[in-house]
């Protein structure tokens, strides 16, 4: 069978006494990058073969791993920080999977856009996330699309283009329109930037911006 095994964002106590059991318990522990993952595991004293698993790789073996684990072989899978799936590699081996009738178990655990959302003080009964934004083609379509969203929106984005998002963002939705920013959640220098995106692009322009990046964005009124 297959786990999917959530890990912390940042602080290394965010994780459950259950997925520590599963981690302690399969043959193999699929990982984005072996050296990030090493650190959570060496951390829990979990000492068990890890394997890459990752977007360059997971069309080539998600079939060889299925026929594993259908001889037997029990997986976990598990991303540098969060939720596997959650704009991380899994739904590819999970479909996998549920073609070949071997079971899939998901345990709950961190995702980031969930403290976020919470945390922004926006809306929280409707809102659509939207991961990664495309980069060129397709985006104005998709900043078009989400100027007339009435649900709260969330979106990932990179410390390096932060600035240039939330200027587009104001250009497409209206520089008044309410947002948060939340940036290295978890973590020592943890930061959640509220006010219209205008005022938020303005001060991280004015910083050097570090860390993973969820933005949050009133829907449209």
């Amino acid at each position: 069978m297959l786990y999917l095994v959530p890990t912390p964002l940042g602080n290394l106590k965010d994780i459950t006494f259950r997925a520590i059991e599963v981690l302690q318990s399969v043959d193999v522990i699929l990982c984005e990058d072996t050296r990030t993952s090493s650190k959570l595991l060496h951390h829990y004293n979990i000492q068990k073969p890890l394997s890459p698993y990752h977007q360059h790789n997971e069309h080539k073996i998600a079939a060889h791993l299925v026929d594993q684990m259908k001889a037997g072989k029990t997986f976990a899978l598990i991303t540098d920080a969060g939720t596997p799936a959650i704009s991380d590699p899994a739904f590819l081996l999970v479909r996998e999977c549920v073609a070949n009738d071997v079971k899939v178990e998901c345990l709950p655990g961190a995702t980031a856009f969930v403290p976020a959302l919470v945390n922004s003080g926006l809306p929280t009964n409707s809102f659509v996330f939207e991961g990664f934004l495309p980069l060129k083609k397709g985006r104005q379509t998709k900043l078009k699309q989400l100027a007339l969203e009435e649900r709260t929106i969330i979106i990932y984005e990179s410390p390096m283009r932060l600035v240039k998002s939330l200027e587009e963002f104001a250009i497409y939705f209206g520089a008044e329109r309410l947002c948060s920013v939340s940036r290295e959640l978890t973590k020592m220098f943890e930061e959640n930037k509220r006010g219209s995106l205008q005022e938020v692009a303005a001060y991280f322009k004015a910083k050097t911006v570090k860390g993973e990046i969820v933005i949050v964005i009133h829907g449209k009124d």
